[in-house]
C-alpha cells in the first residue's frame, strides 16, 4: 500500500514538474526574449518556487535543463551572438526578511570563520531594466551584449552606443586601463521619460509599453539604432565583470608587473564601483555599503519605503558580500553566485471600487474577463483595468460589480484583482448578484463556448471582428513579422475602414485610401508601407510565429524551420514527421496539422506567399527528403559550442537533427558528445568535463556526422 502510494506521489510530482517547466520556459521567452510578459513577477516566482520544492522533495526529478538551473532565455535571432567570456549568472531570490537571514546563515555554514555582525554588504536598488555587458578594449567601447541565456547574449553594440550615459571612451584620468575591461549594468528608462514616451506612443497610435522595463528592453532591441537613439534610455553600472577575460578576484599571477591590472584589481566590490565611477560610468547614488546583516535588512526596508520616490523603477534590493576574496571562496551554483541575493519586494495591494466586469476577445477567440476599476495608484502607476483570468477565477474570488476589492500589482506588469473586501469602511451594505459569464461574444454576438476540460471560454465565430483585429496585431507584433508602426489602434482603424480583414490584406494596401484616414499623412503612409514591405524578408520561423498557430512560440517555430527548411515542407508534413522534431511532440504537431488543414488558413497563407513573403529559413534544411542523410545520430544528443568552420550554428544543429539526433543548447548527463569549435563557451566545456562527456574538436564534426561514432584521437 505504501509503495503504491509512493509511486503514485512520484508520478504526480513528475507530471506537475514537467507542466511547470513548460510554463516557466514559455514565460521566460515572453519576458526575456519578446519583452511581452503575460503574468506578474509574483505569479512567475510562485511557479519557480513550486518547481524548486518538487525538485527538492524528489531529487530524481531534478534535471540540468530545468529552468531552476538555467538563466534567462535563448537570445533573439534578430541579433548576432556574443559569447560571454565570464558567464552572466542570475540571482537567487529572498522573498522575506527571514529568507534574507537564511541566505546570510548559509554563508556562515560554508565559511565558519565569517562573522555576520562585522561582514560588509553592498545594498543596491534592483533596477527593473535589461542586464547589459559592455566590453572596452584599450579604453574604447568595443561591444555591448545582453545577458541572453547567461552564456550567449545578443550583440546590440550599435544600439547601446546610442545610450547617452554609456561612455564611449573611458576617462583617461582613471587609467591606465587593462587591454580589455568588461562592465556589467542595467539599461533602464527613468519614470518620467517612460510616461512621456507612452504619451507620444498613444498620440501616434503606436504600441504603449506596459512598464519601464519592457520599454527599455523593447527600445534597445531595435533593428534600427536610430530608433534606440530616439528613446530616453539610461545606464547604471553595478559590477566590474572581467579584466582580460578573468574575474577581478582571479587576478594574481604577474599582477605586480602590470600597473593597469594592479590598479584595476580591487579588494572590495565597493572599491570596484568607485573605480567605475571615476572612469566615467554612472553608478546609482542609492547604493550603500553597510556592516552586518541587521544593517542590510534595515537598508532593504528603507529602499522599499522610498521605491516610488526614486526616479527609476526598482522591484527589490540586491545584497552582495563586499569582500571580493569571499566571492571566490563562496563560489556559485549552476545559475547563481552564493555571495549575492535578490531581496524581492512583496506585491503591493490597495483597495478600490470594482465598477464593472467586462470580457475581451483575443486572436484565438479566448474570452478573458477583466475588471474595470476606479483608478488607484498602486505599484508605481495608476491602475484602472485588471485581469480576472477566466470564469473559474471570477467565481473563486467571488468579486462583483460595486464591490470594494483589493488590487495587486506584483512585478509592475499586469494588475490583478485579489478578492473582495467584505467588512469595514467603504463596503456596500448590499452586494450585487454574482457575476455570470456572458453567453454571447461582446464583439460579434456569436456564442461563447467553454470547451470540455478547459478553464477558458471561446468565441467560436472565426469572423469575429475582435479576433480579426487581434490576429493581425499578433501577425505584426515584435515576435511575429515586426511591422513597425502597426499597433493595435492602427489595426482597428484599418479594419473599421474596411481596408484589411486578415494579415494577407496588409500587402495590398492602397496608399491613396490610407492617406484619406485620420492621422495618416504622406510620410506616415510611406513609413507604414515601407515597414510592411520589409517584413516580407523575415525568416520562416518569424512567419510561423506570426501565423498564430496554437502552442507554436518562437522556440518551436525555430525548431520547425530549421528541421524542414521551407514552409511547403512544413505544410506537407505528417503529424509523425512534425512530432519527430526536437521540442515539438505530438500535441503541438496535431495543432500544427489542424491549422494547415483549415481551408481559411490555407487561403491566407497562399495569398501571403503570392505577395512575396519569404518562406525559407537561413541554415534550415533545403527540404524534407524521406531518404535524407543516414540516421547516424539517431536518438543521440549532440551539443555544439563555439564556431565551426564550414557551418553556421543553425546549419550545424540542422545537420545533427537531419541525422536523427537532437541538438539541445545545454550539456546534461544524457549528452552523447560536445563539439568544441573556436571560442567555445566555458560553461558548456566545464559542464562536459565535470560529467565526463566526450568532447570532439570542431574540425572533426563531419566525421561524427558521417559515422555517428566518436572520432579516434
Amino acid at each position: 500500500m505504501t509503495n503504491g502510494s509512493t509511486r503514485s506521489g512520484n508520478e504526480a510530482a513528475a507530471v506537475r514538474a514537467e507542466e511547470l517547466r513548460k510554463l516557466i520556459n514559455y514565460h521566460n521567452e515572453r519576458y526575456f526574449v519578446l519583452d511581452s510578459p503575460e503574468i506578474t513577477d509574483a505569479e512567475y516566482d510562485a511557479l519557480v518556487r513550486e518547481l524548486r520544492q518538487i525538485e527538492a522533495d524528489f531529487p530524481e526529478l531534478a534535471i540540468p535543463e530545468s529552468p531552476t538551473q538555467t538563466v534567462g532565455a535563448a537570445p533573439l535571432a534578430l541579433f548576432g551572438e556574443v559569447r560571454h567570456r565570464v558567464p552572466m549568472m542570475s540571482l537567487d531570490d529572498a522573498f522575506s526578511e527571514e529568507e534574507l537571514w537564511a541566505w546570510a546563515e548559509r554563508i556562515v555554514r560554508r565559511l565558519p570563520d565569517v562573522d555576520l555582525d562585522t561582514l560588509a554588504f553592498s545594498c543596491e536598488p534592483k533596477v527593473d531594466g535589461l542586464a547589459m555587458s559592455l566590453t572596452y578594449v584599450d579604453g574604447r567601447l568595443e561591444r555591448g551584449a545582453t545577458r541572453g541565456n547567461g552564456v550567449v547574449g545578443e550583440d546590440v553594440t550599435a544600439n547601446v552606443a546610442t545610450v547617452r550615459t554609456v561612455p564611449r571612451q573611458l576617462d583617461p584620468r582613471a587609467g591606465p586601463f587593462p587591454h580589455e575591461i568588461e562592465v556589467r549594468g542595467e539599461i533602464y528608462m527613468p519614470r518620467a521619460d517612460f510616461e512621456a514616451l507612452n504619451e507620444r506612443q498613444r498620440a501616434a497610435g503606436a504600441k504603449v509599453f506596459a512598464n519601464p522595463r519592457n520599454s527599455a528592453a523593447g527600445s534597445l532591441r531595435q533593428k534600427d539604432p536610430r530608433v534606440t537613439a530616439s528613446r530616453p534610455l539610461a545606464f547604471w553600472a553595478y559590477q566590474l565583470g572581467s579584466i582580460d577575460g578573468r574575474q577581478p578576484e582571479e587576478l594574481s599571477d604577474g599582477i605586480e608587473d602590470d600597473p593597469a591590472a594592479k590598479l584595476w584589481r580591487p579588494q572590495r566590490h565597493s572599491d570596484a564601483l568607485r573605480r567605475l565611477a571615476a572612469a566615467g560610468f554612472p553608478v546609482s547614488p542609492d547604493i550603500r555599503t553597510v556592516v552586518g546583516v541587521k544593517a542590510a535588512v534595515q537598508r532593504c526596508r528603507e529602499l522599499a519605503a522610498m521605491r516610488h520616490d526614486l526616479p527609476y523603477e526598482i522591484d527589490g534590493v540586491v545584497v552582495k558580500v563586499d569582500d571580493l576574496a569571499l566571492h571566490t571562496r563562496l563560489g556559485a551554483t549552476s545559475r547563481a553566485p552564493r555571495w549575492a541575493v535578490a531581496f524581492k519586494f512583496p506585491p503591493e495591494e490597495l483597495p478600490t471600487r470594482l465598477l464593472d466586469i467586462m470580457v475581451s476577445i483575443g486572436r484565438t477567440g479566448r474570452a478573458t474577463p477583466f475588471a474595470k476599476l476606479e483608478p488607484v495608484f498602486v505599484g508605481g502607476s495608476t491602475v484602472s483595468l485588471a485581469t480576472l483570468h477566466n470564469e473559474d477565477q471570477v467565481r473563486a474570488k467571488d468579486v462583483r460589480p460595486g464591490d470594494l476589492v483589493i488590487v495587486r500589482k506584483a512585478g509592475d506588469v499586469i494588475p490583478e484583482v485579489v478578492g473582495p473586501v467584505l467588512t469595514g469602511p467603504g463596503v456596500p451594505a448590499h452586494r450585487s448578484p454574482p457575476w455570470r459569464f456572458p453567453k454571447t461574444c461582446p464583439s460579434c454576438g456569436g456564442p461563447l463556448v467553454r470547451l470540455e476540460g478547459e478553464s477558458d471560454t471561446y468565441c467560436t465565430n472565426v469572423d469575429c471582428p475582435a479576433q480579426r483585429v487581434q490576429r493581425i496585431v499578433h501577425f505584426a507584433s515584435r515576435g511575429g513579422l515586426d511591422i513597425e508602426g502597426l499597433g493595435e489602434q492602427r489595426v482597428i482603424q484599418l479594419v473599421e475602414a474596411g481596408l484589411i480583414a486578415d494579415p494577407a490584406d496588409l500587402y495590398h494596401l492602397d496608399p491613396d485610401r490610407l492617406v484619406e484616414l485620420e492621422g495618416f499623412g504622406q510620410l506616415s503612409v510611406s513609413n507604414l508601407l515601407g515597414a510592411i514591405e520589409a517584413s516580407k524578408q523575415r525568416p520562416l520561423s518569424r512567419l510561423l510565429v506570426a501565423l498564430g498557430i496554437r502552442h507554436v512560440g518562437p522556440s518551436a517555430a525555430r525548431a520547425l524551420a530549421l528541421a524542414f527548411g521551407s514552409l511547403d515542407d512544413i505544410v506537407g508534413a505528417s503529424v509523425e514527421q512534425l512530432a519527430s522534431v526536437e521540442g515539438i511532440g505530438h500535441v503541438i504537431a496535431e495543432s500544427i496539422r489542424a491549422f494547415f488543414d483549415n481551408p481559411a488558413n490555407r487561403s491566407v497563407i497562399e495569398r501571403l506567399v503570392a505577395s512575396g513573403l519569404n518562406t525559407r529559413e537561413p541554415g534550415g534544411r533545403a527540404g524534407l527528403d524521406e531518404a535524407g542523410p543516414p540516421k547516424t545520430l539517431q536518438g543521440r544528443s549532440v551539443v555544439v559550442t563555439g564556431t565551426l568552420r564550414g557551418f553556421t550554428r543553425e546549419e550545424a544543429e540542422a545537420a545533427i537533427i537531419a541525422r536523427g539526433g537532437k541538438a539541445p543548447g545545454t550539456v546534461s548527463a544524457r549528452t552523447f558528445a560536445v563539439v568544441v569549435g573556436e571560442d567555445p563557451g566555458t560553461a558548456k566545456v566545464s559542464k562536459a568535463e565535470s560529467l565526463g562527456i566526450p568532447m570532439i574538436p570542431g574540425d572533426r564534426f563531419s566525421e561524427l556526422l558521417d559515422t555517428g561514432e566518436l572520432p579516434v584521437t
